[in-house]
């Protein structure tokens, strides 16, 4: 029995309690522990604190992570739990992603009264969302449609859809399955056409390098294939930009010794996209990453991400 109990730094979401509670049913099924032998410790960030303006004018990813990270390399919690999406490509001296969990489905997931997709809402319609990334895809798909910032926790969106606020909006079809809200999914997005966010689906666990006693434990409960996914996508988009200030979608998938990458930059309004698609062997994820992101920074040019 360990002599104190492991403490689980999180944000206090819905879906970020519903990931903690994963890793530490994990941790205990794994380890043969009690329940009594985790803390789970709610920490807010500032990113949740801000709901009035994008990300990108504020911050970035970083706002979701800071203030739980600080309390990481001040030892008040032993790991962090994180959607994989949220995080920054570089993270604080002495802190590492340690432990990625099984991933779940990457796709977007549309949700409307009004139509059953994207391509079938009228010519006019408003559709919420926070996301640079999925508000340009759907001006390239839809320019024809008034996309507008939609902050707020997974339930606040779904309860402003139900008030009639916007037409649509697209959510994380992984974060909907992880609360068990699938029903309220019009339709799936196929990733052929629209890419997800780098990390989407893949909770990400965060601890102190050097800690021996936590990278013990959490290496029973760590994914590889999960994590040579995500280390080629992130190497992707820290060639690209680490923040939310540009639209950029990625997805790398494992076939036997193989990563298959597919990558994409937009301009914000829709108008212009560059893609990429490589393969490369699975010992050499973050090479992979790193080169398609040069590749596809060198097709859009300088001024692509200037602009």
């Amino acid at each position: 029995m360990q002599s104190t109990p492991l403490r689980i730094g999180t944000r206090g979401s819905a879906l970020a309690l519903a990931q903690a509670h994963e890793t530490r049913a994990r941790l205990m099924a794994a380890h043969g522990l009690a329940e009594d032998q985790f803390e789970i410790v709610v920490i807010k960030t500032t990113g949740d604190q801000i709901q009035d303006r994008p990300l990108s004018e504020v911050g970035g990813k970083g706002l979701f992570t800071k203030e739980i990270e600080e309390a990481l390399l001040d030892s008040r919690i032993d790991l962090a739990v994180h959607s994989s999406k949220d995080m920054p490509t570089v993270l604080p001296d002495g802190l590492a992603l340690t432990a990625f969990l099984p991933r779940e489905d990457v796709r977007d997931a549309f949700i409307s009264p009004k139509a059953k997709t994207l391509a079938g809402l009228p010519e006019g319609a408003v559709v919420g969302s926070s996301s640079l990334r999925r508000q340009a895809m759907i001006k390239r798909l839809r320019p024809d449609i008034d996309v507008v910032m939609y902050r707020g926790n997974l339930q606040t969106r779904l309860r402003k859809l139900e008030e009639g606020q916007v037409d649509a909006t697209l959510l994380a079809y992984a974060g909907l399955k992880r609360l068990g809200l699938e029903d309220v999914v019009t339709s799936l997005l196929d990733t052929t056409e629209f890419l997800p966010a780098v990390g989407q689906g893949a909770i990400c666990i965060e601890s102190r390098v050097g800690d021996e006693r936590t990278l013990a434990m959490l290496q029973k409960i760590h994914d590889q294939d999960t994590h040579v996914r995500l280390e080629t996508e992130r190497a992707f988009l820290a060639v690209l930009d680490g923040s939310c200030r540009t639209p950029i979608g990625g997805l790398a998938e494992v076939v036997g010794d193989t990563i298959r990458f597919r990558g994409t930059i937009l301009k914000p309004n829709g108008s212009m996209v560059h893609d990429i698609e490589t393969r490369g062997p699975v010992s050499d994820p973050e090479g992979l990453g790193r080169s398609a992101g040069e590749a596809l920074k060198e097709m859009a040019g300088p001024n692509f991400l200037a602009s």
